[in-house]
């Protein structure tokens, strides 16, 4: 087998799996063999990944029936228009229940192939196989799957898991820097929510991170897989815990619908969002002004947007929000700091604070 680097298990009974993390491992026939259940395989691509990594993932699957789907980028694309693209392709290849289908791409690539494999003849295996950092440090890990809708980003979708994770480090030799800095909004995510300490290692490191540096890189996607699996083992549906995962990500999503999906990348748009949240949660005298001082200035070092672009305004921010999928029974709840490493979901804030904090960035 090739190298790796580290081996985590996301424990949810039946539904446990593990996560491989190291360089060189997507195309390595070890990694798949106990994971592919019957004959037929389709993997799931785009038309930026296929040239990079096809040919040695399906030589990889030599032995099986492997067949390609090859999909559009872009986040603009994860439609059910698109999504009908991978069902017809199972279809043609008369594909069976005992299917499996592999996700080799970014977080986009990951979420439609998840929620194909959760529907298609009530469900087949699935692998992922992220090519991004943003897809290695979350969006493959967890379940969700889904694709984004006009009114609302990922309001259509299931949760349903993997069989395994493949997160080759080697892949992001060839991510561009833009998609590189994405992917670190959401590493700071996990130093804010649960991990002071890892945020800290982020301030020391973030230079190194920027650079490519290999132990480096490992490290950050090994520390946020393993903070991502255990609150994922502890509320896998998104009944309490889970949600905190969604730090910046209300604010987020309301960018990117009312920007037009693909305008600004996800972690673009999240990291713009955990700057409103710190904000707000600064308002509501829970996190300190020195405390958000440092989170602006990682995110900053990131090379990652602190304010939502001017064409949003502050009405149009509360029509998007009010959508979101964690409104309940009409109240929205937003996960806020408390301090650095120490969140909640609440929808017990003062709306002022809301109204202030949108009004501060908003035009």
């Amino acid at each position: 087998m090739s190298k790796c680097e580290c081996k985590l298990d996301v424990d949810l009974g039946e539904r446990s799996y593990p996560i491989y993390i190291g360089a060189g491992i997507y195309a390595d026939a070890d990694y798949y063999r106990e994971h592919v259940g019957g004959s037929q395989v389709m993997i799931v691509t785009n038309e930026t990944i296929a040239p990079l990594y096809l040919d040695e993932t399906a030589e990889a699957l030599s032995g099986y029936e492997v067949k390609s789907c090859v999909l559009p980028d872009g986040e603009e694309y994860k439609t059910l228009d698109v999504l009908n693209r991978i069902y017809t392709a199972l279809l043609k290849g008369r594909f069976s229940r005992r299917s499996t289908l592999i996700a080799l791409g970014g977080g986009v690539i990951g979420d439609m192939t998840g929620f194909a494999a959760a529907t298609y003849q009530r469900g087949v295996d699935f692998i992922q196989v992220p090519t991004t950092l943003l897809s290695q440090v979350d969006s493959s890990v967890g379940g969700k799957t889904g694709v984004n809708h006009l009114m609302g980003k990922n309001m259509i979708g299931a949760f349903y898991q993997p069989r395994l994770v493949l997160a080759d480090t080697s892949t992001l030799n060839t991510l561009d820097d833009r998609q590189l800095s994405s992917g670190l909004a959401e590493v700071i995510k996990y130093g804010l929510i649960i991990d002071a300490e890892f945020f800290t290692w982020l301030e020391k490191n973030m230079d190194a991170l920027l650079a490519r540096d290999p132990v480096a890189l490992a490290y950050a996607i090994q520390r946020s897989c393993r903070c991502k699996a255990d609150v994922v083992e502890a509320d896998e549906k998104e009944s309490g815990q889970r949600a905190l995962l969604n730090l910046g990500h209300t604010f987020g999503h309301a960018i990117e619908t009312g920007m037009g999906y693909g305008e600004w990348l996800h972690g673009e748009a999240v990291a713009t969002g955990m700057c409103m949240a710190a904000d707000m949660s600064r308002r509501q005298g829970w996190l300190s002004a020195q405390s958000c001082d440092r989170i602006y200035r990682l995110i900053e070092q990131a090379r990652l947007p602190i304010v939502p672009p001017k064409a949003l305004t502050s009405e149009r921010f509360i029509e998007l929000m009010a959508v979101d999928k964690k409104v309940v029974d009409g109240r929205l709840r937003l996960v806020l700091l408390k301090e650095i490493g120490s969140s909640l979901v609440t929808d017990e804030f003062e709306m002022h604070n809301l109204t202030e904090t949108l009004s501060q960035y908003g035009s």
